[in-house]
């Protein structure tokens, strides 16, 4: 997580945004992404080849048809009251200079509603072979749901003029499905990332499913406060986090799997689940307490590809004061797999409020662990009896592939693995959101990134 920004910081965050970026990694032509334009509607430039130049805001509904390709130029913004519909099968491109992002305000709404045959994929514009993480900015969604923000709205963080927030959990931004996001994610300056996917106060109304970002020089996801619901989502080969939680966050995600690069980590140190109440850890309402059932994590310790890169963390870091709720879940792979740090998250661990139930730690050097000097008793929480969790298995007994492939990951567990039984939907998980299955982990029998996925994202044609 990192600080958010009220509007008593507005015209700081505006003059230091505009004016000066400094990357934590990576490139050194990054530039600062220009204002928009004002008008109606985005201003579109045909640059030949089939390619669609677009810069500004669009206050009116507009297309992204799939007989073009788009390419985002700066900070593309879609105002309050209008729709961008993206069809089927539409190829949208991030220009590298300007760190084109798209950015969904409050009260506006998106509708990428691709197919499994006809994803929508949102890329890089660098030519193939030449593409790397943090390419472009990302896809930017803000709400009109609460968080724990002072006032209940703040600034998303990444440069943007784009606030979250309000009072309606039950609000809409639209639909996103059957979507990939390569080679997202910039450091605009310290502390001010744009994600893979930054879903800012999002309400529950907005429907998203079958997404997979790839390559993200950030966080792959990241959701402050909200109630928003995800389903069939996949991190690849993500630079910082995987599934970043704070604000407020209380969504329910179901089957989302990560997907390492044991050479590829960020200098703040990698962990797959990172959650926090908020950058203080204080005790702000509403919590951040989302409900994660059916998540596998291929930590980078049983994937193949060389020795593990050092910044490589946890599986899963909860702290400052998050109530995270993790069911049916594998953390496989990591140097440490369960890490609770601080005293409120301990405390939040004891009276219930955070749970991590029949879910598996697999392949991690330190199974459980908790902050520097803590005489909490993790293992033996962790180990309740009636709560069937396990830890410090072998990742090849639960039946994951070892070592598990970049290019060809063969996802389902083998036949006869523990995995393929044993989960549990009581408590928060008894939800009507969650599909009450039967396998523990992201896959059963069927493997649900077929089709849609890619596994190599670099040599693509687009």
């Amino acid at each position: 997580m990192k600080p958010t920004l009220n509007r008593s910081f507005l015209a700081l965050l505006v003059g230091s945004a505009l004016m000066t970026f400094t990357a934590c990694k990576k490139d050194e032509d990054d530039v600062v992404a220009p204002v928009p334009p004002g008008g109606s509607s985005f201003t579109i430039t045909d640059l030949g080849n089939n390619m669609q130049r677009v810069e500004g805001t669009t206050t009116a509904n507009f297309t992204f048809s799939n007989d073009k390709q788009w390419l985002l130029h700066g900070f593309v913004y879609v105002a309050d009251g209008a729709t961008l519909t993206i069809e089927p099968g539409t190829v949208i491109k991030g220009d590298k200079n300007s760190k084109g992002t798209l950015i969904i305000q409050r009260g506006a709404k998106i509708h990428a509603d691709g197919t499994s045959s006809q994803p929508i994929v949102f890329t890089s514009n660098q030519p193939a072979g030449s593409r790397d993480y943090g390419d472009w900015g990302g896809v930017i969604i803000c709400g009109r749901a609460t968080n724990n923000q002072p006032g209940g709205e703040a600034l998303i963080e990444g440069g943007p003029e784009a606030w979250y927030g309000g009072t309606n959990d039950a609000d809409n931004s639209g639909t996103m499905r059957y979507v990939r996001i390569e080679f997202p994610g910039i450091a605009l300056q310290p502390n001010q990332e744009i994600n893979g996917l930054t879903l800012g106060s999002v309400g529950s109304g907005t429907t998203i499913e079958h997404i997979q970002i790839s390559h993200c020089g950030d966080d792959s996801y990241e959701m402050f406060g909200g109630t928003v619901n995800l389903r069939h989502i996949v991190a690849f080969r993500g630079w910082d986090d995987d599934f970043d939680t704070d604000n407020g966050y209380r969504g329910k995600v179901q089957f989302g799997m990560s997907l390492r690069d044991p050479a590829i980590a960020d200098q703040s140190g990698s962990n797959g689940f990172e959650s926090d109440n908020d950058a203080s850890g204080s005790t702000a309402t509403p919590a951040t307490m989302p409900v994660f059932s059916n998540i596998t994590f291929f930590g980078p310790q049983i994937v193949e590809g060389g020795s593990t890169n050092a910044q490589y963390k946890r599986a899963a870091h909860i702290r400052r004061n998050s109530r995270l709720n993790a069911y049916n879940t594998v953390f496989a792979g990591y140097p440490t797999g369960l890490l609770l740090d601080g005293t409120s998250t301990e405390a939040a661990a004891t009276a219930n409020t955070l749970m991590i139930r029949t879910s598996v730690v697999a392949g991690c050097t330190t199974p459980l662990a908790v902050a520097s000097g803590s005489t909490f008793d993790i293992g033996g929480w962790f180990n309740t009896a009636g709560w069937n969790n396990s830890e410090n298995s072998d990742a090849a007994a639960q039946g994951l592939s070892i070592p598990m492939s970049l290019t060809a990951p063969v996802l389902l567990p083998s036949g006869g693995s523990p995995l393929l039984s044993g989960a549990d939907f009581s408590g928060n998980a008894a939800d009507p959101f969650f599909q009450q299955v039967s396998f523990r982990g992201a896959f059963g029998t069927e493997n649900w990134t077929s089709g849609w996925c890619n596994w190599d994202p670099q040599t693509t044609a687009y």
